[in-house]
């Protein structure tokens, strides 16, 4: 059976188009666990040398990685980043420096309801569900990427 010259041209010009369309469709592990390499040496020394303000050091790499996070992880991201985010806009508008801020002896003049909203904020970092994202989002990294993450 022939077909008609048109529809032979037809078929040649778009096979390489409609090929090039299914190309784009990349896999949505593929760019995040990319940033996951790229952004893990930069998360691994900030937990390394510890401190109060270790992630929120790290936040705009973390920031990343929920924006690149597939649909089966994005949840637990966002519960990570959105506390970091909570804590680091506490410290802000109370004016304190994370990495001097003790709680335990607080900076003179600390305004009581500045004070309340850094603890609020720290608490729910360190709430269960937080922490159970935390070991969410490593596992998925450690599983999906091969790559270790630690938070």
């Amino acid at each position: 059976m022939t077909r008609p010259l048109p529809v032979l041209l037809g078929l040649t010009v778009a096979a390489p188009l409609l090929l090039g369309l299914g190309g784009c469709s990349s896999d949505p592990y593929e760019t995040y666990c990319e940033r996951v390499e790229e952004h893990q040496a930069a998360l691994g020394e900030a937990v390394a040398a510890g401190g109060p303000d270790a992630l929120l050091d790290v936040l705009p790499e973390l920031r990343d990685l929920r924006d690149a996070a597939p649909s089966d992880i994005a949840d637990e991201w966002q519960q990570v980043v959105g506390r970091l985010e909570a804590l680091q806009r506490a410290l802000d508008e109370a004016g304190v420096d994370p990495a001097d801020y003790d709680r335990d002896d607080p900076p003179e003049g600390l305004d009581p309801a500045d004070r309340t909203a850094i603890d609020a904020a720290a608490r729910e970092l360190v709430r269960p569900e937080t922490a159970q994202s935390m070991a969410s989002v490593e596992t998925q990294a450690r599983d999906v990427c091969q790559t270790p993450l630690y938070l």
